[in-house]
């Protein structure tokens, strides 16, 4: 049971295993914090209340298989070995051999399973073979792809490949004079890919190898349109892999004109993490910012990310934690990519311990030791939910989710 030193406001259970919250008198936070996003319909509550079963990360099933297997050349498999990269997850297991062979790919994956590194390892191989080939990497936000173009830096060292990571908030004009290289990757979200091909410095049929990352979530953004325009300027003889969580109706559509007799890997994780408390707070529109202050002060607290629906109610809340004395920093699409990174860089150094997010632009975050993740505003769907917790109970460690629920 989680304990807190919070004002016994909320601090008593209700049934239905919550913490449950008084209406308060609602003298602070009064306003609303959701800003004008429609309202998503309500997931049932007992989704949200789950109890940790704890398990030590040695004692996860590992894969039998190790890099070394795969037919790497030997400066990538040392680049591999170098970043502590020995025991393949399983859908590396599975889709690197299948990419090695020149196959296309549809990889049904959750975050965190390691699929960027099942992409990109055997395509960086392909590149190392044939300076010719060119590889572009489409994925719906900003910090994926950087995280993605971080991950290529760490297995390309040593092997002279250039790379240009095109997405907003950063300098066109220097991605401009890197795509005149002909860089061998491009890394990049659909807005600022789209704005580079109709400017012409970008020219799809000059890459065989493509990659749409995360195509669920391109969808859900609104992405579709551009995925199908980006689809059609591709050169008919192509490498084509194709990563998702969820396979809907509208990604199905993309599948059709995308991959060529594809070969499926499947690897879901478990719904969630069996080392993730997950609970409900009670509270009233009110009181929401007192009870996540109370929160906040309780013993245990050391590295909080918080997720609400809207770029607007995000920043509202920010400056309200702020003005309370907490050192908080946010993340949404309202941001600059410089922005963002720096308020990512400062969460991770520990320089702040609250980082606020909103759910498109915490996609791909990768950021270690998060002790709690706290739902302000309740996620639009159980995919959602499953990835905003999945920041926490990570790498062996146990993890808290608390949603809140007025």
């Amino acid at each position: 049971m989680f304990k807190s030193n919070a004002r016994s406001s909320y601090g008593k259970r209700s049934t239905g295993s919550s913490y449950a919250s008084s209406q308060g008198n609602g003298s602070r936070g009064r306003f609303s914090y959701a800003g004008k996003k429609k309202q998503a319909k309500k997931l049932e509550e007992h989704l949200f209340v789950k109890s940790a079963a704890f398990i030590e990360e040695e004692d996860q099933v590992l894969s039998k298989a190790r890099f070394s297997d795969f037919n790497l050349i030997e400066k990538l498999q040392r680049n591999i070995t170098d970043h502590g990269y020995t025991i393949p997850t399983p859908i590396q297991e599975k889709t690197i051999p299948f990419i090695l062979d020149g196959r296309d790919v549809i990889g049904i994956a959750n975050t965190g399973t390691g699929k960027t590194a099942a992409f990109l390892i055997p395509l960086i191989n392909k590149v190392a073979l044939d300076r010719n080939e060119r590889v572009i990497i489409v994925t719906p936000t900003r910090e994926l792809a950087k995280q993605i173009a971080d991950e290529l830096h760490k297995f390309t060292r040593g092997l002279d490949m250039e790379m240009v990571l095109c997405i907003g908030g950063s300098d066109i004009n220097r991605q401009y004079k890197k795509l005149h290289h002909n860089p061998h990757f491009v890394i990049g979200t659909p807005g600022r890919l789209k704005d580079l091909i109709e400017r012409n410095r970008l020219k799809l049929f000059q890459f065989r190898n493509i990659v749409l990352d995360e195509v669920d979530k391109m969808v859900d953004i609104g992405f579709i349109n551009d995925i199908n325009y980006f689809i059609s300027l591709l050169p008919e003889q192509r490498h084509s892999l194709f990563f998702s969580a969820t396979v809907t109706d509208k990604v199905r559509g993309i599948l059709k004109n995308f991959v060529n007799n594809p070969e499926t890997v499947s690897i879901k994780r478990q719904d969630t993490s069996e080392n993730i408390e997950q609970d409900i707070v009670r509270v009233t529109n009110g009181n929401k910012v007192d009870t996540l202050h109370d929160l906040l002060t309780s013993d245990g607290f050391d590295k909080v990310l918080i997720f609400g629906r809207t770029k607007w109610g995000i920043e509202k809340l920010m400056k309200s934690l702020l003005d309370r004395g907490f050192k908080a920093a946010s993340i949404h699409g309202n941001k600059s990519q410089g922005q963002r990174q720096r308020a990512l860089d400062q969460f991770k150094q520990d320089q702040v311990r609250i980082l606020l997010a909103t759910d498109v632009a915490s996609r791909g975050l990768d950021i270690e030791n998060v002790t709690h993740v706290i739902n302000f505003d309740a996620p639009e769907s159980y995919d959602d939910y499953i990835h905003r917790i999945g920041r926490t109970g990570r790498a062996g460690k146990k993890g808290t989710a608390l949603t809140f629920v007025e």
